[in-house]
């Protein structure tokens, strides 16, 4: 487990935002939940076209020695995850969140992490007597906003150039898809290569598009699960919004172990950009598997350790031990818990 952070940066409103829940007196509870922003379970929208000429669909093998010397390239590897704390009270919602982007150095790691603390509300007295007190309607909205603007801003400055970025985390999610697509336009600038990367999927836009499965599969991930031998991926597809084309990607399905596969994801613009040396970013994606090792929750090393650190800032910066200091009192349904 990853202990020495590199940089450990705290929001401009963090310390004050504390401040403002202590002086209101706001009571959250003494233990928090973790949150899972449950974008994978996006669902595409029914007006997407699937074209398959990208290539020809079939089973393509990786080659993880390939991958292995394409990590010595001129290509620095970072990683993005986060970990999300919430405490529910009375008044209104707290969440914690732990941004971490770590980057492959030639004996370790080295992180970068950011922590956000927003306190939202439907009481417009409360957000009265603070700035730091949010007012929100919407609170899960209106965090999912704060956070895709958060994270937007924390990988365009800490991502070195000429990089690739593996982010946890679909391209194209729901209400963030704006903030992602825009964030991957600006890291592509950079001449960054964002990758992204989805577990857990109930999509179907490719069982239901393909007329020689159509139907005979549950899901997308039930048709790679059996097409796919242990380290193939399937043909790459391309999806495009009819109504908004900025929203297209490039994506296929990769099984490293005998388990669910795992969908990877590139903006249509990344692809085109970086098209030469994709077969080369897919045996590295493999090869980093294959380095985890995990089994039963497949997951590239360096996406693996971003999430580690994101957990130790979480516990450094601990939610719990921040709102006993402010003497807070927990709500009756999450003290039972303790």
């Amino acid at each position: 487990m990853p202990q020495k952070f590199s940089k450990l940066l705290l929001h401009p409103s963090f310390e004050k935002t504390v401040l403002a829940v202590n002086k209101l007196k706001i009571t959250l509870p003494s233990i928090p939940s973790n949150v899972d922003l449950d974008f994978n379970l996006y669902k595409f929208p029914n007006n997407a076209q699937l074209l398959t000429n990208i290539e020809d669909i079939k089973a393509y093998n990786l080659n993880p020695k390939n991958g292995e010397q394409f990590l010595k390239n001129r290509y620095k590897i970072c990683a993005y995850d986060e970990s999300i704390q919430k405490s529910k009270a009375l008044e209104g919602s707290a969440y914690l969140t732990s941004h971490s982007l770590v980057i492959h150095g030639e004996d370790d790691y080295v992180s970068s992490n950011y922590l956000t603390f927003y306190f939202y509300t439907r009481s417009s007295e409360l957000c009265k007597k603070s700035d730091y007190i949010r007012l929100s309607e919407n609170t899960e909205a209106d965090f999912k906003a704060d956070y895709a603007k958060d994270r937007s801003a924390f990988l365009i400055e800490n991502t070195p150039t000429s990089a690739i970025l593996f982010v946890d985390g679909p391209l194209i999610g729901g209400q963030v898809s704006s903030y992602t697509i825009d964030t991957n336009n600006k890291l592509l600038s950079n001449n960054i290569v964002p990758i992204f990367f989805v577990k857990n999927s109930d999509s179907n836009l490719v069982v239901e598009n393909i007329k020689e499965i159509k139907n005979k599969y549950n899901s997308d991930l039930h048709w790679a699960y059996s097409f796919l031998k242990n380290g193939q991926r399937t043909s790459f597809f391309k999806y495009v919004d009819k109504h908004n084309s900025n929203n297209a990607k490039i994506f296929c399905y990769l099984k490293a172990f005998n388990g669910s596969p795992q969908r990877v994801e590139f903006h249509l613009n990344t692809f085109d950009k970086f098209k030469d040396i994709i077969p080369e970013l897919m045996d590295l994606i493999y090869y980093l598997l294959l380095v985890q090792g995990n089994l039963k929750n497949p997951q590239v090393r360096s996406i693996a350790i971003a999430e580690a650190y994101a957990r130790s800032t979480l516990r450094l910066f601990d939610l719990t031990k921040i709102m006993k200091d402010l003497g807070i009192t927990p709500t009756i349904n999450e003290e039972r818990f303790k």
